[in-house]
């Protein structure tokens, strides 16, 4: 059992039956009333962020994690299939609970595969990842003095904007969080 004084970034805890991860807190106190933890969760069944308050002292189940590199093989309609780095064993993942991020995905790309109570509940990307524009309209000579952006399509079917002199063939860093353009990538 681990108590509310023991909250920090990436803890996994089971609150009324769902398996909840950490991405923020903080601990608040009024003058005259009791302090409270206040937390920005994640399920790690659906996703889903939500804002929770919990009094000091309230105790939960802390819940053993386990990751474990997997590489992405290939799509099999609605899932995307992982075989793991040790057994080789291949693992089909439904790519509705990947959301935005199927589209990173690229054939060998390396993952983590996060287990909770020993079942896999979700899939981690790298931080950013390298793509090729596969088409995007011509900058403008002379508008590059302001930072002014253009629509790209990337290799995987991901539209995000990009600066005007990123012209296509280019390949380009791609933040996974926030699906935004990064740098470019030299050959």
């Amino acid at each position: 059992m681990i108590s509310t004084s023991e909250f920090h970034n990436g803890l996994v805890f089971e609150d009324e039956g769902q398996f909840w991860e950490i991405l923020q807190y903080q601990h608040h106190r009024k003058s005259q009333s009791a302090a409270v933890y206040r937390t920005t969760l994640r399920s790690l069944q659906t996703g889903n962020v939500v804002e929770r308050s919990y009094a000091s002292g309230t105790k939960f189940r802390e819940v053993p994690v386990t990751k474990r590199e997997k590489i992405y093989s290939y799509d099999e309609g609605a899932n995307a299939v992982f075989m793991d780095q040790e057994t080789y064993d291949q693992v089909s993942y439904p790519k509705e609970k990947l959301g935005g991020q199927a589209k990173f995905l690229q054939e060998n790309m390396e993952v983590l595969g996060v287990y909770v109570d020993g079942k896999l509940t979700s899939i981690e990307l790298p931080a950013n990842v390298v793509l090729e524009v596969s088409s995007t309209v011509p900058g403008v000579k002379g508008d590059s003095v302001s930072n002014m952006t253009k629509p790209a399509t990337l290799s995987t079917g991901l539209e995000i904007a990009v600066p005007l002199f990123v012209k296509e063939g280019d390949k380009i860093r791609v933040d996974t969080r926030t699906s935004q353009y990064v740098e470019r990538v030299k050959a």
